[in-house]
């Protein structure tokens, strides 16, 4: 458990420019959501839903970002600025993906069984982008700024738009600096 939570505040420390001290980290709302989604999720998982429910609440209410108790999430996930982040239960994050504040993995039906996306590793998701549905993000992708993903994206992608599109290397050197 200790070494999780090291790992955890390592990448925190690794990924954020911001962070200047280690102890700073402490206060940032990606680690506590993080902790607090382990919680929820092991009650959840025992089937006592009241329980993983009231520590997923309490969560959103102390770091803005929403994770429901049956969300699978991965190692070394990077809620960066956090409010405002909304994960659905039957979201996936793999491995060292970070997301940024505003962004929905959301569903687009009532139907029971998987209704929202999966994130592959290493995925970057920029502010305000939101993804719906049961679809895959595949390894590596970059998720621009406020996009809307509808469908699959392939491995080593990067979308943008609404509805969301995959560009080429240079059309994403232009969004990222003129933009």
């Amino acid at each position: 458990m200790f070494k999780q939570l090291k790992e955890e505040f390592d990448n925190i420390a690794q990924k954020d420019p911001a962070a200047r001290h280690k102890l700073e980290i402490l206060l940032y709302p990606s680690l506590h959501a993080v902790i607090n989604h382990k919680i929820a999720h092991f009650f959840q998982k025992k089937k006592l839903f009241f329980l993983a429910r009231l520590f997923s609440q309490i969560s959103r209410f102390f770091t803005g970002i929403e994770i429901h108790p049956g969300a699978t999430l991965g190692k070394r996930i990077f809620f960066d600025h956090g409010m405002g982040i909304v994960v659905g239960e039957t979201a996936e994050i793999g491995n060292d993906c970070v997301i940024y504040h505003g962004v929905t993995l959301g569903g687009v039906t009532t139907e029971k069984g998987k209704r929202h996306p999966t994130l592959k590793n290493n995925v970057t998701v920029g502010a305000g982008a939101k993804i719906l549905g049961n679809i895959t993000v595949g390894n590596n992708v970059k998720i621009g700024a406020n996009s809307v993903v509808l469908k699959d994206i392939p491995d080593n992608a990067v979308a943008v738009g609404i509805p969301a599109r995959i560009i080429q290397k240079a059309e994403e050197d232009f969004f990222m600096w003129h933009i």
